[in-house]
């Protein structure tokens, strides 16, 4: 069966040639005994709009969950910021209405950008996620307001909706249908990025519907996506609010431990799930700078890049090493893929999408390549070398066909598609393991080290030789002081051990940059 998720745009007009003209409306009253109740707490983008050519995106979540396990209640409303939300009480009486083992979902940030005070609306909230504030006489309620950043009102309904023993998680903003260049706008400004930011300090849950989008509509073309905003260049049609809505979808399933899989109807069952958003992947913060992307393995980001069992991936920390703020540092590694399953798996596709002419991207696999080729748990496996000697499967963990490559290949074809667009990349040789001969750490001679400089000198990329540069670095200090660089037997640093990690890889941008 063909799934759902990002399909094609003939799946879409099918939705809005009337598949699911009628929109279902979904509230959940006081004293309804369902197992969970799913809250929506938003703007117009996902509020239900009667008698219009738009529709929000909650408006028809509805229809993808087993409506006997889940009922969606949505509060979303139009006009309204994270601030208005609040200061109206419309966030007070969804919070009444809540209960142990709920999940609210948190998607604010299009009216956040709107005036402080004004007479119209007096929606805008303070830029940031700090906690700064403004005293103002509001001159549209005629009360002394104070107004505050727009971290603190999505902090806020975090910290609100945990004391009533519910989760929240937050969701990054609907696409807006404005071009440049080909490209779709990837969110307003910086508010995805401050959610983000809120998400990761607050420990919270949260799903990127913003980039998936993004690419989904730029496959599909400025003229076709035109038929998804009949009205403006915020609101979408209800063949574009189903993708939306499945955007959202995917994105809970990939959470793991949200909702189960009987939580679904059979519509939402088809939906493939975005398996890697549990991870909580950052993305460009900034629209103005230019960025730096890491793709890696777990040496770079380690799970969710938390810490979880004492190990760090030294990209992490490699924005505080560097003594400059002109970039966007956008680590896009994760754990337990080579430089095959990062590509057959579309994590290098949907960072590639992320990048614009003039970022770089650093590009550090090997550690997971030496892997089977072939096995029914992660098939990651590379073939050695950098040549053209190529292997065809089926493959067991997915069920496909496939050929698998040289490891050079893979690191070839990642660095003539970056060069494609106009991104630079800088092949990073991977870091050395925690294996000592004699009193000096052991190179990885004429492996993927070595493999790792021949490509790059070969396709005429920069290179930053990490495997040579720690392994001398670890030499110096001896093994005593390199125990404690590491939270494994030989593999995963520490917190001390990637910072140690990102000051060289941060020497030699800094380096490449002057």
């Amino acid at each position: 069966m063909r799934t759902l998720i990002f399909g094609s745009f003939a799946l879409a007009m099918v939705f809005m040639l009337g598949a699911f003209a009628k929109v279902k409306d979904i509230t959940v009253h006081a004293g309804d005994t369902m197992t969970t109740t799913l809250f929506i707490a938003g703007d117009s983008t996902a509020t239900k709009h009667i008698n219009r050519p738009h529709q929000g995106w909650g408006a028809v979540l509805g229809e993808y969950f087993n409506q006997k396990q889940v009922k969606i209640d949505n509060r979303a409303l139009g006009g309204r910021s994270s601030r208005t939300f609040i200061t109206q009480g419309h966030w007070q009486k969804l919070l009444d209405d809540v209960r142990a083992g709920d999940t609210v979902l948190i998607q604010f940030g299009h009216n956040d950008v709107s005036p402080i005070n004004d007479e119209t609306r007096a929606r805008g909230v303070l830029p940031g996620i700090g906690e700064d504030s403004v005293d103002i006489d509001n001159m549209l309620n005629k009360t002394a307001e104070t107004v505050y950043s727009y971290g603190h009102y999505i902090r806020k309904m975090i910290v609100d909706t945990r004391a009533k023993k519910a989760t929240p998680i937050l969701i990054s903003l609907t696409v807006r249908n404005l071009w440049q260049d080909g490209r779709i706008e990837r969110g307003l400004g910086q508010y995805n990025a401050w959610l983000y930011k809120v998400a990761i300090e607050q420990n919270t849950q949260f799903i990127d519907i913003t980039n998936p989008m993004a690419d989904q509509l730029e496959t599909i073309g400025i003229d076709k996506t035109a038929l998804f905003y009949p009205e403006d260049h915020t609101h979408f049609s209800t063949a574009g609010v189903h993708l939306y809505a499945q955007a959202v979808v995917a994105g809970l399933q990939g959470l793991r431990a949200a909702f189960k899989k009987t939580d679904y109807s059979n519509l939402g069952k088809n939906v493939q799930p975005a398996l890697w958003s549990w991870l909580r992947l950052p993305f460009v913060a900034d629209p103005d700078k230019p960025s730096i992307f890491f793709v890696g393995d777990s040496t770079v980001r380690n799970g969710g890049g938390i810490g979880k069992d004492g190990g760090w991936g030294w990209g992490d920390f490699v924005e505080r090493a560097l003594h400059t703020d002109k970039f966007n540092i956008i680590n896009r590694a994760i754990g337990a893929r080579s430089s095959r399953t990062y590509i057959t798996q579309g994590h290098w596709q949907r960072s590639l999408s992320m990048m614009n002419k003039g970022d770089y991207v650093l590009i550090q696999f090997g550690h997971n390549d030496a892997g089977p080729l072939n096995d029914d748990s992660r098939a990651r496996g590379t073939i050695a070398g950098i040549g053209q000697a190529s292997a065809h499967i089926k493959n067991l963990t997915t069920g496909k066909d496939e050929t698998v490559h040289t490891y050079g290949w893979y690191l070839r074809k990642m660095i003539g598609e970056a060069k494609a667009r106009g991104i630079r990349p800088i092949v990073v040789s991977p870091v050395p393991r925690k294996i000592w001969q004699g009193t000096r750490i052991k190179r990885n001679q004429s492996r993927y080290p070595e493999w790792a400089r021949s490509v790059a000198q070969q396709s005429n990329s920069l290179l930053i030789d990490l495997h040579t540069l720690v392994a001398q670095e670890y030499d110096l200090l001896g093994q005593e002081g390199v125990n404690e660089l590491f939270a494994d037997k030989h593999t995963h640093t520490s917190l001390k051990g990637a910072k140690l990690t990102a000051r060289v890889v941060a020497k030699e941008l800094e380096q490449m940059f002057d």
